[in-house]
């Protein structure tokens, strides 16, 4: 998503300090250096791709199935079968030379004949061959320009789903679908499609010159190998299909399983919960073993059946064969070409039959497709809506209801009415479903009853784009991605000026920070891992800064804090909040009371609202929640006096 860190904007590379501190060839051997010139010179260019998305999904292969996904390619397609066919009729005309040269040559004797067969034979070879290399390249490149477009296709979809998506899918099992399951994909149209039809086809060829030497001998033929082939592979198509979609279930389930592991390592750490953790991913590698074997015992009975058929056939059609040879009813030579192509018939039966085992994961992974682009985004813009224009910034909420699934009712009857500029402190216990009307307003969720409204103005009739490109959202635990300071502070503006970016730093507090970490250009490790909780904090402000909200939602942004980064956090809020309409969810009422109304969220229903000293003075719900955050606040400035007094007595002489 972001530039290497290696390629940092300011300041010499390592190549170029190498080579101003006098380093030979900047540390590089010079045969080394010679290559790595030559790699870049024969490098071709590649420029920057052109995004088209929107968020409305209008795939017009919809819903995802394999025929539909490859028709916009069905010219490429038919120019590689075309290259098929020519190497499969090259390949064929080999028995058919050999049966020339073994009649016309060897038996009756003629030398030339049995050269010219020979030499036909090598250039028609070489043109298998090469009509192989075009088809293998031409397809390679065609199969890789395929999956890129199914992976974009598959992460542009994620993209446009919400935040109920996300809750119900793990992780894991979505990446699943963006790796294995496109793997899957890619492996049965490289190795799959093209070898089906280049399979089928040399079937087809061999089969006409079967009948075209001897009708009886190819009636046998098909009569033996067909209907025992034909049953067994119905039995391991019924079979196989429900084997390998469980083998793609239990890979969601293992990569779900990984990912929730590496993600909470420093909690499983913390508990000592390695052991257990390993114990538990035992158990979930085991069951993805389990589907594997039952796969591979379905595949271990079909293909050395299927082998067997062959096998027996020969054996039969040798017997035949022989004595209408000895009844002078067919040639030697006919005989020897009949075998080879008897051979060949066989040869692509087994692959098929290991192309169906392709085939078969492919289709699995095919079914998972279709299930995730089966599932339509839950807030989009409906036809017609109309651009938001800059927003004044006054938030109403009409009788608004919201229910998270099909659980109970989140929100009740919801009704609230936020001025222009003013700023409104939501407070409350926790589920008390503070944090669902800040994801109301950002149109994370369309509300299930009632309305949200923006200076008059229905979300659901506004693009969401021209809604969310007026919010700015910090979230309790910002999320900075791997890249740089300039990634992360810029990332709603990505064409926002140094300047504009060490304005924003400034206003929160945070340029002596960035400069430890060598600027703008300075690394931000995954989710900031080297951070402090405070300095995300501030860094995720001054990404919101960057982006020039009209309107703010505060999600618990100092909850998790320490006093100091607080303060620091607070100063930066009056920064950022001033002559924008704001609405803050506060646990810590030291927030709360900063605010211009403070509204008390309680089982789904605003209950009390107004000043904080109106709200005192109503000695209601706010009113005793802050007599127990000021006898809490009492308690530790007694603790800290406590604390602090014998040491002042230890000085004392």
């Amino acid at each position: 998503m972001f530039s290497s860190p290696v390629g940092m904007r300011s300041g010499p590379s390592s190549v170029q300090s190498a080579a101003q501190a006098g380093l030979p060839h900047a540390e590089v051997p010079g045969d080394l250096r010679a290559r790595v010139e030559q790699a870049l010179a024969d490098e071709p260019e590649h420029p920057d791709p052109e995004v088209r998305w929107a968020r409305t999904y209008h795939e017009s292969d919809s819903p995802f199935g394999l025929r539909r996904f490859l028709w916009p390619h069905r010219y490429r397609l038919a120019a590689a079968f075309a290259l098929v066919a020519a190497e499969t009729v090259a390949l064929q005309f080999g028995p058919v030379l050999t049966q020339i040269g073994v009649d016309d040559g060897i038996v009756a004797g003629d030398r030339r004949t049995l050269v010219l067969a020979a030499v036909a034979y090598v250039v028609l070879l070489a043109v298998a061959t090469a009509a192989g290399a075009a088809r293998t390249a031409f397809t390679g490149r065609l199969g890789a320009r395929l999956m890129e477009r199914l992976r974009v296709r598959t992460f542009a979809h994620m993209q446009r789903q919400q935040m109920d998506f996300y809750t119900t899918e793990r992780a894991g099992v979505l990446l699943t679908r963006m790796t294995s399951d496109i793997e899957a994909l890619s492996v049965l149209f490289n190795e799959g499609i093209v070898n089906f039809v280049v399979q089928g086809f040399t079937l087809a060829v061999i089969t006409v010159l079967l009948f075209n030497y001897d009708p009886l001998l190819a009636l046998i033929t098909l009569a033996a190998a067909v209907p025992a082939t034909l049953a067994s592979s119905l039995w391991f198509r019924r079979r196989a299909a429900a084997d390998y979609r469980r083998v793609r279930d239990r890979i969601g389930d293992l990569l779900g399983d990984l990912q929730e592991s590496l993600a909470g390592i420093r909690v499983i750490a913390a508990h000592d919960r390695r052991e257990a953790n390993v114990a538990e991913h035992r158990r979930v590698v085991n069951r993805h073993r389990d589907a594997n074997l039952r796969a591979s015992r379905a595949n271990s009975l079909y293909g050395p059946g299927s082998e067997a058929i062959g096998i027996a056939t020969q054996a039969v059609l040798l017997a035949v064969g022989g004595t209408m040879t000895a009844r002078g009813r067919i040639t030697v030579g006919e005989l020897a070409a009949y075998l080879l192509f008897l051979t060949a018939f066989f040869a692509p039966v087994q692959a098929l039959v290991q192309l169906y085992n392709s085939y078969q994961q492919g289709g699995a992974a095919i079914a998972k497709l279709r299930e995730l682009f089966s599932t339509a985004p839950t807030v989009t813009d409906r036809p017609g809506a109309e651009v938001l224009a800059p927003v004044r910034g006054e938030i109403v909420l009409d009788k608004v209801g919201f229910s998270y699934g099909q659980g109970s009712g989140v929100l009740h009857d919801v009704s609230l009415h936020v001025s222009p500029g003013e700023t409104i402190a939501l407070v409350g216990e926790t589920g008390a479903g503070k944090t669902t009307v800040a994801r109301l307003i950002a149109r994370l969720y369309d509300p299930t009853q009632g309305t949200v409204r923006i200076d008059g103005h229905d979300l659901r009739d506004v693009t969401v784009t021209s809604l969310r490109s007026q919010i700015g959202v910090v979230s309790q635990e910002p999320f900075l991605f791997a890249g740089t300071v300039r990634d992360n502070v810029g990332f709603a503006r990505p064409d926002a000026t140094d300047a504009e970016l060490h304005e924003a730093l400034d206003a929160v507090g945070m340029n002596e920070v960035v400069e430890r970490l060598g600027g703008l250009d300075g690394v931000v490790h995954e989710r900031g891992a080297t951070l402090s909780a405070g300095e995300r904090q501030l860094l995720a402000l001054a990404r919101t800064f960057v982006s020039e909200p009209r309107m703010l939602v505060l999600d618990e942004a100092t909850s998790n804090l320490d006093l100091r980064s607080e303060a620091q956090i607070e100063r930066a809020l009056d920064v950022l909040l001033a002559g924008r309409t704001a609405v803050i969810i506060a646990h810590r009422l030291a927030t709360a009371r900063r605010a211009d109304r403070i509204a008390v969220v309680d089982g789904g229903r605003i209950t009390e609202l107004g000043s904080h000293d109106e709200l005192v003075a109503a000695g209601g719900r706010y009113a005793t929640m802050f007599d127990m955050w000021e006898s809490h606040a009492e308690g530790r400035r007694a603790t800290s006096t406590t604390t602090a007094a014998p040491d002042r007595h230890d000085e004392d002489p």
